[in-house]
């Protein structure tokens, strides 16, 4: 990919996504704490680095969990309009923010989700459905890999956007990998053109059947993670 992760947009893209952040900057819900000229990169530029992983650009379905105020899932989704791209969130402050900007902003393809991961991949119609799911540093890895399972059809992966490499972090995914059907791959370094300078992508591919257990209750991935 170009050292500018935003070369790749349209005119039309760039202004759909200044329409998302000038939204974001009005807010006054509070869905995120970078709202000033430091967003397109914290946001937008970070985003993008996702598109380094080939799957997204084949993915006809993303999820995006905890999607906060829409990053990753709605740059992704202007970047990727062949793609349909769920954000899921449980605070629904957040999901209204992420519902209003891509009216506002003309992102059809972008669709918010009031709920908890584990009850959406309860649903038969999302359960193993996604070609892809991300994450943007919204928990341990072992807990995004066990919240993605079940939504991943076999062969999927997950996209953690992660800061600075845990050893431990990553050996407790590396325990958990079997439990969970989910073995990491690969782990990226983009911090020299995201939003932070110690940017990884972590890259878990769902290597099985979904496991019986899964999902567990709601808030027992955090709690008591795997590994």
């Amino acid at each position: 990919m170009s050292p500018d992760p935003t070369a790749s947009l349209s005119d039309a893209q760039r202004r759909s996504l200044r329409t998302v952040l000038e939204l974001l900057a009005a807010e006054r819900a509070s869905v995120s704490s970078v709202t000033d000229e430091r967003a397109w990169k914290v946001h937008v530029e970070d985003s993008l680095t996702g598109l380094d992983v080939p799957e997204l650009h084949q993915a006809s379905r993303i999820a995006d969990l905890g999607s906060g105020a829409g990053f990753p899932g709605l740059v992704l989704a202007v970047a990727l309009p062949e793609a349909k791209v769920d954000l899921i969130d449980s605070i629904g402050k957040k999901t209204a923010f992420i519902a209003h900007a891509a009216a506002a902003a003309g992102i059809p393809n972008a669709a918010a989700i009031t709920a908890r991961a584990e009850d959406v991949a309860r649903d038969e119609s999302a359960r193993e459905s996604y070609d892809v799911v991300t994450a943007r540093a919204v928990g341990r890895l072992s807990t995004l890999a066990e919240l993605a399972s079940p939504l991943l059809k076999q062969g999927g992966v997950l996209i953690a956007w992660k800061g600075r490499r845990d050893e431990e972090e990553e050996r407790q995914m590396s325990r958990a990998a079997e439990l969970l059907a989910m073995s990491p791959e690969a782990i990226l370094d983009v911090g020299h053109r995201a939003g932070s300078e110690h940017r990884h992508l972590h890259v878990i591919r769902k290597s099985g059947p979904t496991p019986a257990d899964l999902p567990r209750k709601s808030g027992m991935a955090k709690k008591r993670p795997r590994g």
